[in-house]
């Protein structure tokens, strides 16, 4: 079990970031445990976005800088790939054909207009959102990056739990879907709420419970989406699951800024 932890905390982080983590395991046991370990990688991901914008925020910069930090760090540390996801996806349903068209025009490396459309949305509401907690502080700041990041990746647990099948036989998608137990994703689930309601605390008052239920709305229109692409694809691919990361993290963030 300990040996498969390891493994699976590879796999996390060696498929969903691009810290230098050698994925030593390709199985589907392997990818169990790694999707599991996804809010962990996410918490990574968090921090180090959270550490610049603080800086940056310390030594004199604007909020809105320290947001775009905040908001660029963690596409870089996926090399972009959940955005791409995002752009792919959009493309896909927005193109209206049969899950076999779309499933191709997914694939292409070109974006289209709905893909552009919805990068640029995304990201200006992620760096809106930012700019307006990094006004109220760092921390606020600091916070919201790290719990919208947990919460972008649990989504992809979520979406990795049995019952949920793969639109094509190969990638990443197919080589997670239905890995994951409903028990543990439910374990996952809980474990990350509790720890995005932990990092609230700091923010004091009703912190806590605000980063909670943000986090749980984002899940809630994460998996609204992900049945969405269930239904119009025939399952889950891998630019699927990159749009479920950026619409959770998003969706945290705006419930961040309300209140």
């Amino acid at each position: 079990m300990t040996s498969l932890n390891s493994h699976g905390v590879r796999f996390a982080f060696g498929t969903l970031t691009v810290l230098p983590v050698r994925v030593t395991r390709w199985d589907r046991e392997a990818a169990r445990a790694g999707m599991l370990c996804a809010p962990l990688a996410g918490l990574v991901v968090g921090v180090l976005a959270a550490v610049p914008g603080s800086l940056l925020l310390w030594g004199g910069a604007g909020p809105l800088l320290a947001a775009v930090t905040s908001a660029a760090v963690p596409a870089a540390l996926t090399r972009g790939l959940h955005l791409d996801g995002l752009a792919d996806t959009a493309d896909g349903l927005g193109s209206g054909k049969p899950a076999d068209d779309a499933l191709r025009i997914m694939k292409q490396s070109d974006i289209g207009p709905f893909g552009v459309l919805t990068l640029l949305f995304v990201l200006l509401a992620q760096v809106a959102v930012l700019q307006q907690l990094y006004a109220r502080g760092w921390t606020h700041g600091a916070v919201a990056a790290v719990v919208s990041a947990v919460t972008a990746r649990l989504a992809l647990t979520l979406a990795s739990r049995r019952g949920v099948p793969a639109a094509r036989p190969e990638g990443l998608g197919a080589a997670v879907a239905g890995t994951v137990p409903v028990a543990g994703a439910v374990a996952a689930a809980l474990v990350a709420l509790a720890a995005c309601a932990g990092a609230g605390t700091l923010l004091g008052g009703y912190g806590a419970p605000r980063c909670a239920l943000s986090a749980v709305a984002a899940l809630v229109v994460a998996q609204l989406l992900l049945r969405h692409c269930v239904r119009r694809f025939g399952g889950v691919t891998g630019d699927v699951f990159g749009a479920l990361a950026e619409t959770a993290a998003t969706v945290t963030l705006v419930g961040l800024a309300l209140g």
